[in-house]
């Protein structure tokens, strides 16, 4: 089982460091990297399914100019709206 979960955690590390553009592979990446170790398997699940939104919606999310996005966890939406970049 908790092989499993490190499994996860490998692959959702992979996938918001990869997603496509480069601002929203370091930013996406430095988020899951900061609280990966914080979540439970169903926070997890979670994640794995905030990293199916597309980098437009997440991107205008975090910038403000989407007030939010429809069957996203709101805890989720909340902690990633909240967390600061760091270069």
């Amino acid at each position: 089982m908790n092989n499993d979960i490190e499994n996860l955690k490998k692959r959702l590390i992979y996938r918001s460091q990869y997603r496509g553009t480069k601002e929203m592979d370091k930013l996406v990446g430095s988020f899951v990297n900061t609280y990966i170790n914080n979540f439970d398997s169903e926070k997890l699940n979670e994640l794995e399914k905030f990293l199916t939104i597309d980098d437009d919606n997440l991107y205008k999310f975090y910038n403000n100019q989407l007030d939010n996005i429809e069957g996203a966890n709101k805890e989720l939406l909340r902690l990633f709206k909240t967390f600061v970049y760091k270069k």
